[in-house]
């Protein structure tokens, strides 16, 4: 009899009910996979364990990190790792390569969600939301005119990072009559100028844009890429939006530009510890526009992002590739050439 494949979900995409984040339907096609058993891993987990990875032949992974200690042990047993998104920062990629354990996630889902909310920042900062909405309720209708706010037409907009989500900001930007740039060693030029965008280096971007948004997935080489030395190139106007990962930025530089009202304001998604400090003084300022590393989350995204993830299990379990597979060089392991057909 063929062996049960079995399949752990982390427990943090349910939400304050016990329900699925995405809703029931994409868990249905776990149900309806014969041979296969799926359950909750406990709430409030934090780190996928060498338990884990001895007991389940695949796990669909938010939050928790992965870390080398997960496959280190000699009983091991899984063969994935379903990412929920398209940043895997938080899972050791070579030391699963090593294992033999395929790593996939999920960047089908997410362009226009993330480009949409590096909209809705580029928006709201512009066009000073936040300080309106604080006069409207304190019945401060004549400070109107002491918030006047910035007009795109002619701006211009900065991408740090031209992939999936940079590009397709680009796309929907060039409706706004905005200027465009793209900061991207790998990127193609002749891709970013059919868009309408010039391909730039990072300094140009942080001293031409009067937008400068960040893109980019975080790794070794844009870990601490904006630090005080580019967010210094800024304009006096400009803003920072981070719709990426916070260690992509030093906070701490970021902090002191915004509190001396040397560029004009930011946007956060993100932060450099999640979930930030209540105490963490960017959240004091009145020019930042902060979310907790949410605000993209929407039935839409959340329901493509599970069908991908929930698609990658079935095809494994099929002894199939996954779709978007982070480490191919996984493939050729003999653990995994042991299941593959």
């Amino acid at each position: 009899m063929e062996k049960t494949f079995r399949v752990g979900v982390t427990s943090d995409i349910l939400d304050s009910r016990g329900e699925p984040a995405f809703g029931r339907e994409p868990l249905e096609a776990l149900d309806r996979s014969e041979n296969l058993q799926w359950e909750w891993l406990p709430r409030g987990l934090r780190e996928i364990t060498g338990d884990h990875a001895a007991a389940f032949d695949a796990l669909y992974v938010n939050s928790p990190r992965v870390p080398a200690a997960a496959v280190a042990r000699s009983d091991l047993r899984l063969k994935l790792i379903s990412r929920h998104g398209v940043g895997y920062d938080s899972v050791d990629v070579p030391s699963m390569t090593q294992a033999g354990v395929l790593v996939a996630n999920t960047p089908n889902a997410v362009p226009r969600p993330v480009a949409t909310i590096a909209l809705t920042f580029i928006l709201a900062l512009a066009h000073r939301l936040m300080a309106k909405d604080r006069i409207t309720r304190a019945g401060r209708w004549p400070e109107r005119l002491d918030h006047m706010g910035t007009g795109l037409t002619g701006r211009t907009l900065g991408v740090i990072g031209a992939g999936r989500i940079g590009k397709e900001l680009l796309r929907l930007a060039k409706v706004l009559d905005l200027k465009l740039l793209a900061a991207d060693p790998y990127a193609e030029t002749l891709e970013l100028n059919y868009i309408g965008a010039r391909h730039v280096s990072l300094v140009q971007v942080m001293s031409e844009a009067d937008f400068v948004v960040i893109t980019c997935l975080l790794n070794q080489e844009t870990r601490g890429l904006v630090g005080s030395r580019e967010l210094a190139l800024m304009k006096p106007g400009a803003f920072l939006i981070n719709v990426a990962r916070g260690p992509i930025v030093d906070e701490r530089a970021l902090y002191e530009v915004l509190a001396a009202r040397r560029i004009a304001g930011a946007g956060l998604d993100v932060f450099e510890e999640e979930p930030t400090p209540a105490d963490n003084p960017i959240l004091k300022l009145d020019n930042v526009v902060v979310s907790p590393h949410a605000l993209c989350w929407t039935d839409e995204l959340f329901g493509n992002i599970a069908r991908t993830a929930i698609g990658a299990v079935l095809a494994v379990q099929a002894g199939r590739r996954p779709e978007f597979l982070v480490n191919p060089a996984a493939l050729s392991h003999p653990r995994a050439k042991a299941w593959l057909k």
